[in-house]
């Protein structure tokens, strides 16, 4: 059995990295909050010494010497292994990078950085951060971070970020090389907050369709997201698409509240309840702004907890369509309790149901590591490839406002399904894609032409004039013959050279313009983006939510 799954991972790895899977994606489910509660345990519980006598007990007279630290880890994961998969333990040394990606900042220099042939390259500068006060522009190379040297063969991304943060108004010295410079310049600034953005983009699609993408909630998305709202409609929006895709959750408090954006009068939005807590019901309370235009909701199977939280309320009170793949099916809500170490333990206290009393938490009946395989399970039956033909888990029907048909259990499932699109699942076009080799084509490219390059004068300046061919021609260029001639025949299918060619386009506009420029091309050819405005521009969209 053992060795069967072995062979099962490794066959299914290449699509997994296609669908650009982050390995610890169920770790991150996990690990996320609902409530942004942060509790001491001591005034929670009473202490029971039973686990520190047996362990005082093996420190005093085991055989061997133990570390205690292990046993602690061990004995807590023992413990919790026997409750729902999202109650986990966190040890110390992870708690705060944890936090931190919920409360929606840090204390660094604000900057973003790339890898390029074992050296540091700046890609962004934060605007008025501290590095953009002390003169780091984009296209400089960090050599050294204090007396640190961080350049060379076995330089990593998180040895960077550990140097880079620290203490609020803390001093760093940096020592960089600018584009085409022999000079080092060193730079002293003080590290301040940063902000870590929960919503990815806010930009219009067309001249009446706009579209926010959100990739997590945090402490500080219901303002991102009011912000990005804002902007659009001054642009021109009528009809607004809410990506939720790849989201894996997060605090519930911004998602009722986006919720509330859109809902009119004092509708139910989620209700929470558990055997030893209070049941709570989270209620519509305020004017939306944006109550009356034609609302999409895009999902997919990692969209979890409140991302499900907020689709469910649109889809229950058939404000608008929910449009994808089945969600992750996460109904189950956590506190945060901090330990005297300086670890957590997040217990799952209550589950959330929808405004129609559906719970979405598939069952985790088989245990934890069949819970975790769902994906694979998924894909082996076709259902994120082919049909949405998944079984219910709930067979209980639910209704809508408008008495349309709904099931709990398992997730949301849209009103509209949307497959993958497989023909971009060819694993050589994707890692030609991903490859080192594009990445260093693209930015030789970048600190070669960036003068022309930032006299296009927008976004759409750039996708009408710029040639990605060009781009193609130096990554063939820069290949052997025998290399060059595999990757001439991949790209002698048009839609791979398409596809292909608008990858490099996108990866060069994030460099000019950032995440709106990545989105603005990549948008262009999103399946289920051309799916929703479809549906908006249609009689089908009041068909689909029974108006």
């Amino acid at each position: 059995m053992k060795e069967q799954h072995t062979n099962r991972l490794r066959y299914w790895t290449p699509f997994v990295v296609s669908l650009t899977m982050v390995a610890g994606m169920f770790i991150g489910f996990k690990l996320r909050d609902s409530l942004r509660h942060k509790r001491n345990i001591t005034t929670i519980v009473q202490r029971n010494d039973r686990l520190e006598q047996i362990i005082d007990l093996i420190n005093e007279r085991y055989v061997d010497s133990v570390n205690t630290n292990l046993l602690y880890r061990d004995a807590v994961n023992g413990i919790i292994s026997h409750l729902d998969p999202h109650t986990v333990y966190i040890p110390a040394d992870k708690l705060d990078a944890i936090n931190e990606d919920l409360d929606g900042s840090f204390f660094g220099i604000g900057v973003e950085f790339s890898i390029v042939r074992d050296t540091i390259q700046i890609t962004a500068v934060v605007e008025n951060g501290p590095a953009d006060v002390a003169g780091v522009v984009t296209g400089d190379k960090l050599v050294k971070v204090g007396d640190s040297l961080v350049a060379g063969n076995g330089i990593t991304s998180e040895r960077i970020i550990g140097l880079l943060k620290g203490k609020q108004f803390s001093k760093v010295f940096l020592s960089l090389l600018e584009p085409g410079s022999p000079t080092v310049k060193v730079v002293g600034l003080k590290r301040d907050a940063i902000p870590k953005h929960s919503v990815d983009v806010a930009i219009m699609l067309d001249s009446l369709t706009g579209i926010i993408k959100i990739n997590r909630f945090s402490a500080t998305t219901y303002e991102e997201f009011k912000t990005g709202l804002s902007k659009l409609k001054k642009q021109g929006l009528k009809n607004l698409v809410v990506d939720l895709r790849q989201n894996s959750g997060g605090y519930l408090d911004p998602a009722r509240r986006i919720a509330d954006e859109f809902l009119s009068g004092d509708k139910m939005i989620v209700f929470t309840q558990g055997a030893n807590s209070i049941p709570r019901r989270y209620i519509a309370e305020r004017q939306g702004d944006f109550e009356d235009g034609r609302l999409t909701i895009l999902i997919d199977e990692q969209s979890a907890s409140a991302s499900e939280i907020l689709a469910g309320a649109v889809q229950d009170w058939d404000r608008g369509i929910i449009m994808g793949r089945r969600t992750f099916g996460k109904g189950l809500v956590q506190d945060q309790y901090e330990l005297e170490d300086g670890s957590a333990l997040r217990l799952t206290i209550a589950k959330y149901y929808t405004p129609s009393g559906r719970s979405v938490q598939r069952s985790f009946d088989g245990g934890r590591d069949d819970y975790e395989e769902d994906f694979y399970h998924r894909f082996e039956t076709g259902e994120l490839t082919g049909y949405d033909t998944v079984a219910v888990e709930d067979t209980t029907r639910y209704f809508t406002s408008n008495n349309r048909v709904v099931y709990g259990g398992g997730g949301i499932r849209p009103d509209v399904y949307v497959p993958y699109d497989t023909t971009k699942l060819s694993t050589s076009l994707l890692n030609l894609i991903f490859s080192d080799g594009v990445k260093s084509v693209i930015w030789d490219y970048y600190i070669a032409n960036r003068t022309r390059l930032r006299t296009y004068a927008n976004i759409d300046d750039y996708k009408r004039n710029f040639k990605a061919d060009t781009l193609i021609d130096m990554y063939l260029q820069k290949q052997d013959r025998h290399t060059r001639k595999v990757i001439k025949l991949i790209l002698e299918d048009k839609r791979n050279r398409a596809y292909f060619k608008l990858q490099l386009k996108a990866q060069m506009a994030r460099l000019l313009f950032r995440d709106s420029g990545y989105y603005s091309l990549i948008f262009t050819d999103d399946a289920m983006v051309r799916r929703a405005l479809s549906a908006m521009y249609s009689d089908e969209y009041s068909k689909l939510i029974g108006r």
